[in-house]
């Protein structure tokens, strides 16, 4: 049985981000889609402007301009970005794991 959330069924989604495959879960895979684009963005982004080759650091880079954007975006959407944010913290949370696990 599917875990559900709001109704919505929770599904798996493939994305790359930073030439690197990710299996995520979510309730809205093109969102998900989406967000990962921006971050695989930002990371190019980042590492077009600096001189480290290490994805984890490029993510750290992108993760701390992402959240100066979102700090920087207003507070009338501080619950919203807050909520945003937690929800990117648990995506990154999963990343950084499976980074680890293979690692290892």
């Amino acid at each position: 049985m599917a875990d559900e959330q709001h109704g919505k069924p929770m599904e798996y989604v493939t994305v790359e981000i930073y030439d690197q495959t990710y299996h995520l879960y979510g309730q809205d895979p093109d969102h998900i889609r989406e967000l990962a684009a921006f971050v695989d963005a930002k990371m190019r982004a980042v590492a077009a402007e600096g001189r480290t080759v290490d994805s984890l650091r490029v993510a750290v880079l992108a993760a701390l301009n992402l959240a100066d954007e979102l700090s920087l975006s207003g507070s009338a959407n501080v619950d919203v970005g807050r909520a945003r944010a937690a929800s990117l913290r648990g995506l990154l949370d999963e990343v950084l794991e499976v980074e680890r696990k293979t690692a290892s």
